[in-house]
């Protein structure tokens, strides 16, 4: 098959054995398929063409719906013998830059869309209180079509350019305006897990939650009605909010759908100390908050958890038997000062793991943003036990890409530069006119990504693709 698109370049990745690989001089190959295939070598290539959109047929609401994917991976060098095999000009090829590089797409696996529009303001509240004081009533709005309309067209677009190819999203407990989140992703070509929200206990701030059998109705409509627009990389997640806010009634009732659906979860787990021990009181026949959830069917291989600062070496053992995921969100733990997630120790315990920018409890909504407060916490970690060892910039990569699609069960789809793979990308540009980075003389790639990573922002990322779609720039729909 031939491929239309060919970057030639330096790629930067992960792989399960190596935190961070980087290959220079690559080419990179898409096919129509939108799938990564083998080189000659075995390597996985890339490759993705921006004149293929005029190939596409166009919906009604006006998206691409064939994809585009990696082709193959080999070394510049033999991109010659690569465009006999391949049926490609080798004065097509797109050379990157000497300080442009190629990377997978970030995977956010916890974001709340519906609280994008306060998203820097209202943190200064504990967790519960800044839930009734603030998030309830914001998320009671989106009853109103139009205010959906608007906030969540404005996050999706926000984390596309920040480079956010995946989103776990949280909508509201309103079924038509997630299904409009859902509309929304697919318009502009994020992967994305989108949940409506599920709460029948809130006494607080009573307005704000269904009966139990209204969300169990309302959950199933939006799965069934989600699913019957057979968008390619929108799937419906399974949403309790925590387990403060559910009946065990309501969460034995979500645990059977999303088993009978085989459908991923999300929820919260171990954010705040105050929380910890209301969810004791609420369920003083579990053993713990982990147990919560095990005892409704509720963790699964398939279920990503935010936060999980407080828990223990026996609920960590726990996640990892049941093949469950932590979604660690450190701009919100700080910004709440819920606590400090020892992702060493999850790691340790082999979790899957993943970032989370955690919207609005995170006032950032870019994964860049989460993967520096991610090593921050570890390094303030570090200085309370000596023995502790920090996160590297590596790891920290991992995490934001590879390690967020292991945590959504998505990894035989995206997060790096794998045979099979769908081409999720960012095209980097270190030296972008009026760009937030400096780079001198005799800094190599490794080098740059670290200043990428630390330093860079939305402006440096050139072009984000996603199953070989080019998504950002927007196109002129």
């Amino acid at each position: 098959m031939p491929v239309s698109t060919v970057y030639r370049g330096t790629l930067a990745h992960s792989t399960r054995d190596e935190a961070l690989q980087i290959l220079e001089d690559f080419a990179l190959g898409v096919d129509a398929a939108g799938k990564v295939r083998k080189g000659p070598s075995g390597h996985s290539l890339l490759r993705e063409n921006p004149r293929a959109c005029s190939h596409f047929k166009h919906n009604k609401r006006g998206t691409e719906s064939p994809r585009a994917a990696i082709a193959f991976i080999e070394e510049g060098q033999n991109v010659d013998s690569l465009s006999q095999t391949w049926g490609f000009q080798t004065s097509d090829v797109i050379q990157l830059e000497q300080h442009e590089f190629l990377m997978p797409g970030m995977v956010d696996t916890h974001i709340h869309a519906s609280q994008y529009s306060y998203t820097g303001t209202a943190l200064n509240l504990p967790l519960l209180d800044w839930l009734n004081t603030y998030t309830f009533p914001v998320e009671s709005c989106y009853k109103d079509l139009d205010y959906a309309r608007d906030v969540y067209t404005k996050v999706v677009k926000r984390t596309l350019r920040n480079g956010t190819t995946t989103a776990c999203y949280f909508a509201t407990i309103h079924t038509d305006a997630s299904l409009l989140l859902g509309q929304i992703a697919d318009d502009f070509g994020q992967r994305a897990l989108v949940g409506k929200v599920c709460m029948d206990c809130n006494s607080t701030v009573p307005y704000y939650k269904e009966p139990l059998k209204e969300c169990k109705d309302e959950t199933l409509r939006f799965i069934r009605e989600l699913l019957k627009k057979e968008y390619a990389r929108v799937k419906p997640v399974v949403t309790p909010r925590f387990a403060v806010s559910c009946s065990s009634s309501l969460l034995h009732t979500l645990g059977k759908i999303a088993k009978n659906n085989d459908l991923h979860i999300q929820s919260h787990i171990s954010e705040n100390k105050e929380e910890v021990k209301l969810v004791k009181q609420l369920f003083p026949d579990c053993k713990s908050y982990t147990d919560v959830y095990l005892e409704h069917d509720l963790l699964t291989d398939k279920t990503v958890m935010a936060h999980g600062c407080y828990l223990s070496d026996e609920e960590l053992k726990i996640f990892h038997e049941r093949g469950a995921a932590i979604s660690h969100c450190p701009n919100s733990n700080l910004s709440l000062a819920s606590g400090m997630l020892n992702v060493r120790n999850v790691l340790n315990h082999k979790v899957k793991l993943g970032l989370g920018t955690d919207v609005a409890g995170g006032y950032s909504p870019s994964m860049l943003d989460a993967l520096r407060r991610a090593m921050d916490t570890s390094k303030v970690l570090s200085m309370q036990d000596a023995q502790l060892q920090t996160l590297t910039f590596e790891e920290a990569f991992r995490l934001a890409t590879l390690g967020g699609s292991e945590a959504l069960s998505l990894d035989d789809q995206t997060g790096n530069f794998e045979v099979g793979k769908d081409f999720d990308a960012l095209r980097v540009n270190m030296c972008i006119p009026g760009g937030p980075v400096d780079v001198f003389p005799g800094q190599g790639p490794k080098v740059i990504l670290e200043k990428f990573l630390n330093l860079g922002d939305d402006r440096n990322i050139a072009e984000v693709f996603v199953a070989g779609r080019r998504v950002v720039p927007f196109p002129d729909l």
